[in-house]
């Protein structure tokens, strides 16, 4: 099963990550924020990912690492 790692402290919140899953787990966490004020992406279902890496390759910041 893969594993979706996410930076939050590196995430800026520009949702491109939520743009190209092909699963649309990936989302934007609305109800936190990192210490710069940006809502940091996460998984919430990360049972449905199929470690496609697209988030990761997407991310500008590096922010996202992929465990299969």
């Amino acid at each position: 099963m893969a594993r979706v790692i996410f930076d939050e402290e590196r995430c800026k919140g520009c949702k491109l990550c939520v743009s190209v899953c092909p699963k649309s787990i990936v989302v934007v966490k609305e109800d936190k924020l990192n210490t710069k004020g940006y809502h940091p992406a996460g998984v919430n279902e990360m049972d449905k990912c199929i470690g496609c890496a697209f988030c990761a390759i997407m991310c500008p910041d590096c922010a996202i690492e992929v465990e299969k």
